[in-house]
């Protein structure tokens, strides 16, 4: 009985030693090779998107810019599809993903939330020639939504967001069918070809959706009230507390001096930095 427990108190022993050489690796390798590497995504504007000249822009990349920059590295992106990205178990090959990542109680579990950086109410969109006045008027519709997303976790009525003092999520859609999409501007696609043609209606962020009207998509939102209200946070791969904490700090800072109230101005026209 002896050996058997200095066996497990050796083993104890050994698993917490690895676990403290664990701790901060990510801030080690960010700060030794001076340059972070970002996971976000390609197509979604103005969080993300290629330019005409190939490079990566929109509020996303600007966060990203700027806390490299208070870190002092440099900064690359990779663009994973969606599930890779809010999946966790990168194996160091991204340090910190900016996607607009919703905190759910799903994503918890694989993956670390380093800080709220801006709120997205999401909003109902419909061709500029539907009918539809206010929600009810959905009920029975073809509803798209980009998927593995939150607007498809609320129109399966599935969404929990990982979040305190947000209020309850509230139901009020009955779709007649529900379409998803690989990318965020794929239902905006199918929504111009015309009234009921292949959509009713899409559920979407109301920047992304109000990008699309600015780009000259032939939509309107449908006014008087939001989906849900989400917020949006910058994650880290889970088990590595200081630099979790590191971005968190970093997230305050910018959020203080008024920085990431500038850049969701820049790109989305309003301040969506304020709870």
């Amino acid at each position: 009985m002896k050996k058997l427990l200095m066996h497990v108190t050796l083993a104890a022993a050994t698993l917490a030693l690895t676990l403290q050489a664990q701790a901060g690796q990510t801030l080690d390798r960010v700060m030794s090779k001076k340059a972070m590497v970002v996971a976000t995504n390609s197509g979604w504007p103005p969080q993300s998107f290629l330019d005409d000249n190939n490079e990566m822009v929109g509020f996303d990349i600007d966060v990203s810019r700027e806390l490299a920059k208070r870190l002092g590295v440099e900064v690359s992106f990779e663009t994973p599809d969606w599930q890779t990205l809010t999946g966790g178990h990168w194996q160091g090959r991204y340090d910190v993903g900016v996607g607009s990542v919703t905190p759910t109680k799903a994503r918890a579990q694989v993956i670390d939330f380093a800080g709220i950086y801006y709120y997205s109410p999401y909003v109902y969109v419909v061709h500029k020639d539907s009918k539809a006045a206010k929600v009810e008027d959905l009920n029975g519709k073809v509803i798209g939504v980009e998927t593995g997303t939150t607007s498809e976790d609320f129109i399966r009525r599935q969404l929990q967001i990982d979040a305190p003092g947000l209020p309850p999520v509230e139901y009020k859609l009955e779709p007649g069918e529900i379409r998803t999409f690989a990318d965020s501007m794929l239902p905006f696609d199918d929504l111009r070809l015309g009234d009921g043609v292949r959509l009713d209606a899409i559920i979407a962020p109301e920047q992304t959706a109000q990008n699309a009207i600015k780009n000259g998509y032939p939509v309107k939102i449908v006014e008087g009230e939001y989906a849900f209200r989400e917020p949006l946070v910058v994650i880290a791969e889970k088990g590595d507390a200081e630099w979790t904490k590191k971005i968190g700090d970093l997230i305050a800072e910018m959020k203080a001096d008024g920085t990431l109230g500038k850049l969701t101005t820049k790109w989305y026209g309003k301040d969506y930095s304020a709870d």
